[in-house]
């Protein structure tokens, strides 16, 4: 604080003085000198000051980049966190503001409609012919564009689409469930965990899913049964406790009345039931614990008991593509399609866009007050940009993951195996196959092969096209033999290549060998979730769930929030502007 009123008192001009002892105290992170910055500075020379007073004229004498530094150090910027709720600050705060917002994923168009609906003139760039980003449905005539490879063409059946992006919308995602009931867009049940898909060994053995969770309850239920009634939880179990827990396990495991396990129904029919009383069901005989115990796969017995994949989500009527066109057709202004960006600049004023219009080569460029940045950052890591070199290096430092899937349409042949939707895990570079929720018994379905990310899913996009469309096709027919001759209208698509998006989503710890959700809190993590300068970055990378739109939406509505923070203090100092 002596820095900065030893100038005030010695009646010094409001100059770059003033500014840098501002980013002094902002670098020491002096909560107490903020404090004092914010209410106190005051009363110097027989003039009352305020923070009006303190930024009118730091905006006078050292310009916006003064002003800006200055906000910052007074708390008044705030950071675009993931779990910042929307502004309430009524639909004509950003009137005369300008902002431009780069990529129509699902975090740029709920940005541009937020922004919208508080009033600021919003222009929003997308390179793709399209509006979605990763929310990618792909129809007959679709184009498969990768970096490397061939184009494919998609040649499907009236009705039969592929979502190569997201494909799922958990329950608990109510931002996204709540924009599609906003715009009416329609959403069915996904059938994410079927009991009749089957858990695949790596010597091919395989299991019905029902099977699996069943006979290793019931196994395990006898041995607690016996180590209770053996005494040797006595020490952890009291005996009021133990009269409790018997009956429970008997009926958990499906136990006999000596407490063992022979088998149960559960896992399904030895006979199945028919009609009079000569057709009774039985059940199959228990599959040994040392076989269950041999299925490499069968840890993901416990896949539907994670939250973020519950037995039961939602999908949209027709593609994952609708809620992204359902935003976008509520936008007052629709996106600018093709528009390739190829340079952002700062400066006291506002943020500069250079980009090609991808279908006439011609250059252009729009100035802005502010800008949303979702471009994912490897693809914006090769952007010529004029952000600070800690921030230009945080976003050349994120990496991301591998993601791959590979599509088959065909006759349902995994209905007439009882199979209606859900997954069965195969392992290896696909990983596991995929069956549709959609179109129940209509004639032909969009079935998956592949669906593999991490290591690998980095071994098999680097396989060429073809021999992964015969990787997964393999893998169907193992599972269910003989159907591999059905499949047809293949396409693979490894998002490590798609332009535009270089990835599926960051993997903010590399080093852990696990799902890519939670406790996302790195240095290069934190700096990019802060506003740079004018610009505000948000997209499902910077949330906790980076693989998941509801992640994308989070972000979105924090940089919102962040950049209205901005608005409202440059408002002391600023005259508006329209983006030209």
């Amino acid at each position: 604080m002596p820095f900065v009123c030893e100038h005030l008192v010695a009646g010094a001009v409001w100059r770059a003085d003033l500014y840098h002892g501002l980013r002094r105290c902002r670098a020491q992170d002096d909560t107490a000198v903020r404090g004092d910055l914010k209410y106190r500075l005051r009363d110097f020379g027989g003039i009352m000051f305020t923070r009006r007073h303190l930024l009118q004229n730091l905006g006078r004498a050292g310009g916006t980049a003064a002003t800006a530094s200055a906000m910052q150090a007074l708390g008044l910027f705030g950071s675009a966190s993931a779990m910042a709720a929307l502004p309430d600050t009524g639909e004509n705060f950003g009137a005369g503001k300008s902002v431009v917002v780069l990529g129509a994923g699902i975090s740029g168009l709920v940005a541009a409609y937020e922004l919208e609906q508080r009033g600021f003139d919003v222009t929003l760039l997308e390179a793709r012919q399209r509006v979605g980003g990763r929310a990618w449905t792909v129809r007959d005539g679709d184009n498969i564009e990768m970096i490397g490879e061939a184009t494919q063409t998609a040649k499907f059946s009236d009705g039969v689409y592929f979502n190569a992006g997201p494909a799922r919308l958990p329950s608990f995602h109510q931002e996204i469930l709540g924009y599609a009931r906003k715009f009416g867009v329609p959403l069915e049940v996904e059938v994410n965990s079927s009991r009749s898909a089957y858990v695949v060994a790596d010597n091919g053995s395989k299991l019905r899913m029902r099977t699996a969770i069943n006979d290793t309850r019931g196994h395990i239920a006898e041995l607690l049964a016996k180590a209770v009634n053996q005494g040797a939880l006595d020490a952890a179990v009291s005996a009021e406790d133990k009269a409790k827990l018997m009956p429970f396990l008997k009926f958990y495991g499906d136990l006999g009345e000596d407490y063992a396990f022979e088998g149960t129904v559960r896992s399904g029919f030895g006979t199945a039931p028919g009609a009079g009383t000569s057709s009774f069901e039985t059940a199959p005989k228990a599959t040994p614990l040392s076989a269950l115990l041999a299925n490499e796969r069968l840890n993901m017995t416990l896949f539907e008991e994670m939250l973020f994949m519950q037995a039961t989500m939602f999908q949209p009527v027709g593609g994952m593509d609708q809620i992204s066109v359902g935003i976008e057709r509520n936008l007052k202004r629709r996106a600018v399609r093709g528009a390739e960006v190829q340079r952002i600049r700062h400066d006291a004023k506002g943020v500069t866009i250079s980009f090609v219009d991808t279908a006439s080569g011609g250059a252009r460029s729009l100035k802005a007050d502010y800008c949303v940045c979702t471009i994912p950052f490897p693809v914006l890591a090769k952007i010529d940009t004029d952000f600070a070199k800690p921030v230009a290096d945080a976003i050349a430092g994120v990496e991301y993951d591998n993601s791959n899937k590979v599509a088959f349409e065909s006759p349902r042949f995994w209905e007439r195996d009882q199979i209606y939707g859900g997954i069965s895990f195969v392992g290896g570079e696909t990983q596991l196959i995929w069956y549709p929720s959609w179109g129940l018994h209509s004639e032909r379905g969009m079935i998956l092969g592949c669906y593999s990310s991490g290591t690998p899913g980095a071994k098999f996009a680097a396989r060429p096209i073809a021999e992964q469309i015969a990787m997964a096709r393999a893998a169907i027919d193992k599972v269910h033999p003989g159907h591999g001759a059905d499949l047809t209208n293949a396409l693979a698509v490894n998002w490590k290549k798609v332009p535009y998006s270089l990835g599926p989503w960051p993997n903010w710890h590399p080093e852990r060998k696990g799902p890519q959700e939670g406790h996302n809190d790195t240095p290069g993590f934190r700096l990019l979730c802060e506003p740079a300068g004018r610009t505000v970055f948000a997209s499902a990378a910077l949330s906790q769930t980076p693989g998941w739109q509801e992640g994308g939406i989070q972000s979105a509505h924090a940089a919102v929030a962040a950049l209205a923070k901005q608005v409202a203090a440059r408002a002391l100092t600023e005259p508006s502007r329209r983006a030209v």
